[in-house]
């Protein structure tokens, strides 16, 4: 096949994809259905740290897990979830919500989009004291 001819074919191709998969849905952002959602993506990287409080944002992309060894982190990026313990790290407000930092180099940070009314109740809930 000559190459006039299979280059529009793979180009087209591969953009008529996308655009199907973004029409069905498919490309949208991961969010919490529920608390036992959100749970549940706790337990798959923590499975012994059963959670006692769950705390889910209003966008359903971020939740506060309590524990009885202590509090944790779980958070949407894309189509799948980050969990972390919440140990050794730093929370500073930002114009859109708050920027938790990790002593972690596998996730150094967390940035949540945080409504006014919740980055003030997530504050508290971060409180390590």
């Amino acid at each position: 096949m000559p190459l006039t001819v299979l280059l529009p074919l793979v180009v087209f191709g591969i953009a008529g994809i996308a655009i199907l998969l973004h029409r069905s849905g498919l490309t949208a952002p991961r969010r919490f259905q529920d608390i036992a959602d959100a749970e549940a993506a706790w337990l798959r990287e923590f499975p012994d740290m059963r959670p006692l409080e769950t705390h889910i944002d209003r966008k359903n992309q971020n939740a506060v897990i309590r524990t009885e060894q202590g509090g944790g982190l779980v958070w949407c990026i894309g189509a799948d979830t980050v969990a972390r313990p919440l140990e050794g790290f730093a929370v500073l407000e930002t114009e859109n919500g708050l920027d938790i930092k990790f002593d972690d180099f596998s996730a150094p940070r967390a940035e949540l989009s945080l409504s006014e009314t919740d980055r003030l109740y997530w504050k508290t809930l971060l409180d390590p004291s």
